[in-house]
């Protein structure tokens, strides 16, 4: 099994856009698919979707879920942080080492302008 594509709810398509344009750019992603409420990212197929919610409510400040994205190395995992926060996104962690269930890594939290949380990752390689 596989997930095949995600999709989040954003209030202003065109002001998300902008910031997943910047993001997602950095990790190869493109606009695949974009349309009037919708617009989806991927490398050859849209596997990342934000969706017109004009009239959602806010996300709540702690929804206990997140999407986690990979980055080739630690240089990116930064990158994209640092573009998020200057595209109107938030602090939710800064880069740097994490523990995870199996093993250490790199990574960074961060949420959009509409509050749905991110994080970026990488797995050095073991020296």
């Amino acid at each position: 099994m596989a997930i095949d594509h995600i999709s989040i709810a954003v209030k202003d398509i065109k002001k998300s856009g902008e910031f997943y344009d910047t993001v997602l750019g950095l990790l190869g992603m493109t606009r695949i698919a974009d349309r009037a409420a919708t617009i989806g990212y991927g490398k050859r197929f849209p596997e990342f979707w934000i969706n017109a919610r004009p009239d959602m409510a806010p996300v709540p400040v702690d929804t206990g879920s997140h999407i986690a994205l990979r980055a080739r190395n630690e240089d990116l995992v930064t990158a994209c942080y640092q573009a998020a926060l200057a595209n109107g996104g938030s602090d939710a962690g800064a880069p740097g080492p994490r523990q995870a269930a199996l093993t250490i890594y790199f990574g960074a939290f961060f949420k959009d302008p509409d509050g749905n949380k991110l994080e970026i990752v990488t797995f050095p390689k073991a020296e």
